[in-house]
């Protein structure tokens, strides 16, 4: 269920952040900062819940995550937007989901970002599914010990969130994109072989910093390269693409690491994404994007 109203969520949630800025170039730093506050929610939740669930139990992580909004409920009341003003025609879903596909087809410089996202969703990002195991098993711990990977991790995503700001106006995003994924590729073969905790520590933390900036950037680059009229159907792919693309690449690797181990796991993802950065290297390095900062 939970699922299904994600699904709905945020192609709804996105694009909203163009409504809520008044100045049109100050867009691109808003986006960047939308996805920026998302990943850090989604990195330091975990976190805070480890630590909260070994002290605590389960019963109250929930009953927390559950409280918590009614504050995005009340933001969302508290909001002042433009007048909607519904399309003069009005399409079936299935009529205005393959319109957004043409228009993917059309674009590639959003289309590839998209299928590259997709296939780090799937292979690389679900590498927080082997955590729990060494947090255990690795490095002799417990929930806590998960508790405090997850913040090693939300410390490299928050080391990104200042990299990506600090930026200066012309820098090309998809090499920055580039490099960064190689950065997590090298972080994730790094981390996955390594016992002593502070060691891992340090490199569990390039591993967010890559994560954190490589979402990021697809993030910025989807959104304010989309046709306004196609942004909430382009943000559905993307639902798509990373939302739905990281459960399954979860099973994946959960099956795969039963039968081959949580380390050698990790090192096959780290070497998926510096093999990714390989198929899309000509795109990314192309110096004729229009998506700059």
């Amino acid at each position: 269920m939970l699922g299904i109203i994600n699904a709905f969520d945020v192609p709804a949630r996105q694009p909203l952040v163009h409504e809520m800025v008044n100045e049109q170039a100050d867009v691109p730093n808003a986006v960047a900062l939308n996805a920026t506050l998302t990943n850090l929610a989604l990195l330091i939740g975990p976190a805070l819940s480890g630590i909260i669930l070994e002290k605590y139990g389960a019963g109250v992580c929930f009953l927390l995550n559950a409280v918590s909004f009614i504050a995005v409920i009340g933001c969302l009341l508290l909001m002042k937007l433009p007048p909607y003003q519904a399309p003069e025609v009005k399409k079936k879903i299935k009529s205005e989901l393959a319109d957004g596909f043409t228009y993917l087809k059309k674009t590639p410089s959003i289309g590839k970002i998209i299928l590259m996202l997709l296939l780090l969703s799937f292979f690389v990002l679900p590498f927080n599914t082997l955590l729990p195991v060494y947090a255990k098993v690795i490095f002799k711990g417990n929930a806590a010990t998960f508790g405090y990977i997850s913040s090693f991790i939300g410390l490299g995503a928050l080391a990104g969130a200042f990299f990506l700001a600090s930026l200066k106006s012309g820098t090309n995003l998809k090499k920055v994109l580039l490099i960064n994924i190689i950065i997590f590729g090298a972080g994730l073969m790094i981390f996955s072989h390594l016992s002593n905790f502070p060691l891992a520590m340090i490199f569990i933390i390039v591993c967010g910093f890559g994560m954190m900036s490589q979402t990021t950037i697809c993030f910025t680059i989807i959104q304010v390269d989309s046709d306004i009229t196609m942004r909430g159907r382009v943000m559905s792919f993307v639902a798509m693409a990373y939302f739905g693309m990281l459960p399954m690449g979860s099973l994946l690797i959960g099956a795969v690491s039963q039968h081959i181990g949580a380390p050698l796991t990790m090192l096959f993802q780290g070497i998926i994404a510096i093999i990714i950065a390989a198929i899309f290297y000509n795109f990314l390095r192309s110096g004729n994007s229009d998506i700059q900062r």
